[in-house]
């Protein structure tokens, strides 16, 4: 059966300043891209367990940080290892070909010309706020700019970003992630809530 990749971020309810342990940082809103049927989801903290069949079926787990920050968040939810996921994160690329991280601002400037609408602190304070249509748009509007980037170095091979002396270009090999399937075949699927 073929699978496809779908795109991940999430807002937390806490920061790494008030927990250095991402399963306490606590899940608020999760979003994803689903390549299978072109349509973006997004899930409340109560609706996780309708995210992880997504994400046990896809191919991959894209994201920017999604190693690092998203997977291990839900990890608290999850009852599996979310190690297992096969995941190719954005930023842990760009770190391996230039030696430094990258904020997605700065590759969307230089990349698409277009810029986040906020920043994560942001979306706390609309979840503290009780803003949660506000933070739901925040959540999707990230995945959908970490899609148009993840789909611009397909299509073109390259990326962009922004240093003092200009517009430099990062060569990147995306496209196999859209055309091979992945190691989760293997991944056991979780149990009905």
């Amino acid at each position: 059966m073929r699978k496809f990749p779908l795109v991940l971020d999430l807002e937390t309810k806490y920061t790494f300043r008030q927990f250095s342990d991402p399963k306490k940082l606590e899940v608020t809103v999760a979003a994803i891209f689903d390549y299978r049927d072109n349509q973006t989801k997004v899930f409340l903290e109560d609706e996780l367990n309708k995210l992880f069949p997504l994400l046990e079926s896809s191919s991959y787990i894209i994201g920017f940080n999604v190693k690092e920050f998203d997977l291990p968040v839900l990890q608290r939810y999850y009852p599996g290892e979310v190690s297992h996921f096969a995941a190719f994160d954005i930023l842990e690329d760009i770190r391996t070909k230039i030696g430094k991280r990258l904020a997605l601002n700065d590759i969307l400037q230089a990349t698409l010309e277009k810029k986040k609408t906020g920043h994560g602190l942001m979306a706390i304070d609309f979840y503290k706020e009780g803003k949660m249509d506000e933070l739901k748009k925040y959540c999707i509007g990230d995945v959908i700019l970490t899609k148009e980037v993840f789909d611009f170095g397909v299509k073109n091979g390259r990326i962009y970003y922004l240093t003092s002396k200009g517009k430099e270009e990062i060569k990147v090999n995306w496209k196999k992630y859209l055309e091979e399937d992945s190691p989760n075949n293997n991944i056991p699927l979780t149990l009905p809530f």
